[in-house]
């Protein structure tokens, strides 16, 4: 069994073997996924939720296609047990689209961002226990805070501050289609989080494009049989759906998703989800800009106290942590 330093030690040959720094690689990604929500926005006006993350996921497999086929042979020396996570990783990555782009039909932007973006708990709380560790306490103050933060933004589905507090109905149809978005936008951080705790124990073995050529391959068979399944047309959408398809496929998915995947070589998953907290920011700039979404007071305080409770729960102080990096 390796001792803790042996294994820290390992870490920094790895990093240092990066080409660019990892957290610069990571920011520029963060940048390409902002972009994500409003893309699949205007998908959204004409294609059902479903079949966009299909598209996205099939169009990103087939133009790796080509480079993972160069590296066909080292596809076969993977054993049973490396392609059965791969497909599992890609089962989670397919239950991540489909909730989360399904999300953006009932709730805006910046809650839906927020709240998938709770992964880095989902990661926290999840890779100690895989690893029979109990969650320390700032992970569960982290945890408390979020879980506040989103109770918050749920609220704010009924309530505005307008000359004081005014709620209405709990009864209301769009408000519980909203708490419908929130919830599926947060069943998709749990489910990203599954993905890249798969991921990092898969990349630490297998190359990035065979990592991403069987995982993003994997969720878009997922994807295209649920689509089948649930009824759907996979064809005949117009020329401009498919432009959207194409251009969430080349920029958040292969831009932005394949280097978190790349960084996960060189990063734990708990460093590199927590980078994803910049996304949130940055999309809500992005659904002002684009959409004319303007989050009320009560959501933007939500949101606040969601990504504050995940930054608190995961950035430490010691030398191993994020602070210092």
């Amino acid at each position: 069994m390796r001792q803790p330093g042996t294994i820290n030690s390992l870490k920094d040959n790895e990093r240092s073997k990066a080409r660019i720094p990892p957290i610069l690689a990571l920011g520029l990604g963060i940048v390409a996924a902002s972009t994500s929500s409003i893309l699949i926005r205007f998908a959204q006006i004409d294609a059902p939720s479903m079949v966009i993350a299909a598209y996205r996921l099939t169009i990103a497999s087939l133009i790796l296609a080509p480079f993972v086929f160069r590296q066909r042979e080292k596809l076969r020396e993977l054993s049973t047990a490396q392609y059965k996570l791969a497909f599992l990783s890609g089962l989670f990555l397919a239950l991540h689209f489909a909730t989360w782009i399904t999300s953006l039909e009932y709730t805006n932007v910046t809650s839906s961002v927020v709240l998938v973006q709770t992964t880095p708990l989902f990661v926290a709380a999840l890779s100690p226990l895989l690893l029979g560790e109990m969650p320390s306490r700032r992970t569960l103050i982290g945890l408390g805070l979020a879980f506040g933060g989103g109770l918050l933004i749920a609220f704010s589905d009924y309530c505005i501050f307008s000359e004081g507090l005014l709620c209405v109905s709990s009864a209301s149809s769009s408000g519980t289609n909203v708490l419908l978005g929130d919830l599926l936008a947060l069943l998709g951080g749990a489910a990203g989080a599954a993905y890249l705790i798969i991921g990092r124990r898969l990349r630490s073995d297998l190359s990035l494009l065979t990592y991403i050529g069987l995982v993003y391959s994997s969720a878009a068979i997922f994807l295209i049989i649920a689509v089948i399944s649930i009824g759907y047309d996979l064809f005949g959408y117009p020329p401009i759906a498919y432009l959207w398809f194409l251009l969430l496929a080349i920029i958040p998915q292969l831009m932005a998703h394949s280097t978190y995947n790349w960084a996960l070589r060189y990063l734990p998953a708990t460093k590199v989800s927590i980078t994803l907290l910049g996304e949130p920011i940055s999309a809500a700039v992005l659904a002002y800009l684009v959409l004319g979404e303007q989050p009320s007071s009560l959501r933007i305080a939500g949101a606040v106290i969601v990504l504050f409770g995940v930054a608190s729960a995961l950035i430490r102080t010691d030398p191993g942590g994020i602070a210092t990096d």
